[in-house]
């Protein structure tokens, strides 16, 4: 029952985010128009238990749609391209240079283009089928969750991935089929923190050299009372610059997602 009740759990997170994603994936890969289905909600006193179970389906349809921007985060590649780009900017000691709507921004364009491959797969085999009528709504989010969960299960450790297993007391799966959305999506989080700080550990030890060296030329000139940050921070910048920086630091972001 415990597994049952998780795979459901994680079909509802899985169902919010295919929502929204295949609605941007059939706008950015379709020429056509995108037909969006008609919604009508009515309210009144219920003549029949039917109608009573049709307003709590709405009612939590509209409650996981809220909650669908935090979802996707947690279920792309957003995680790992914020966190890089966060440490970046610590590391270079520009303070909020790039500001924060701006490194927002580019990450969220940078998680269309790494998740472009997933969401055309979830247009083609999901959105097209459902607004033809040849698949009905169940039918078109499993087939939508599929894409969502071979994408996390790509970037997740084997390890993180038990951990899970482990602490939701589910029986030891065959394949990976057998695993709960709801069990592959911390799983796929934790490997992404592990990965974005890993990257953005070695993105600091890069700058702290250039500190150390600034820092010991000053010392070795005698400049005590001036702060070392006031010549590293320009020199920094000037090194990020003539190295071409922003474009090393996105392609190895975009070549990190397997």
């Amino acid at each position: 029952m415990a597994f049952v009740r998780a795979n459901r759990s994680g079909t509802v997170i899985a169902a919010a985010a295919a929502v929204l994603f295949v609605v941007l994936a059939s706008s950015v890969a379709c020429a056509e128009p995108v037909a969006f289905p008609k919604v009508n909600i009515q309210w009144g006193t219920a003549k029949n238990p039917e109608e009573v179970s049709s307003v709590l389906q709405t009612i939590i349809m509209l409650t996981v749609l809220s909650l669908a921007p935090a979802i996707i985060m947690m279920m792309t590649s957003f995680t790992r391209i914020i966190i890089v780009l966060s440490f970046l900017r610590h590391a270079l000691g520009t303070q909020m240079i790039p500001p924060n709507q701006v490194l927002v921004s580019f990450a969220m364009f940078l998680t269309f283009l790494t998740m472009m491959p997933t969401l055309n797969v979830m247009n083609r085999d999901a959105l097209q089928p459902y607004l033809e009528g040849k698949k009905t709504f169940t039918a078109a989010m499993g087939e939508a969750e599929k894409p969502i969960r071979q994408f996390m299960v790509r970037q997740t450790r084997k390890k993180d991935m038990e951990l899970f297993i482990y602490a939701s007391k589910i029986p030891k799966p065959k394949t990976i089929d057998d695993i709960p959305t709801l069990v592959i999506v911390p799983s796929f989080i934790l490997s992404e923190l592990k990965t974005a700080f890993t990257m953005g550990f070695t993105l600091f030890i890069t700058f702290l050299v250039i500190d150390l060296v600034i820092a010991s030329i000053l010392m070795s000139m005698g400049m005590f009372m001036l702060p070392p940050m006031m010549i590293s921070l320009p020199v920094k910048i000037l090194i990020f610059v003539l190295v071409d920086g922003w474009y090393l630091v996105v392609k190895s972001i975009l070549f990190s997602f397997r």
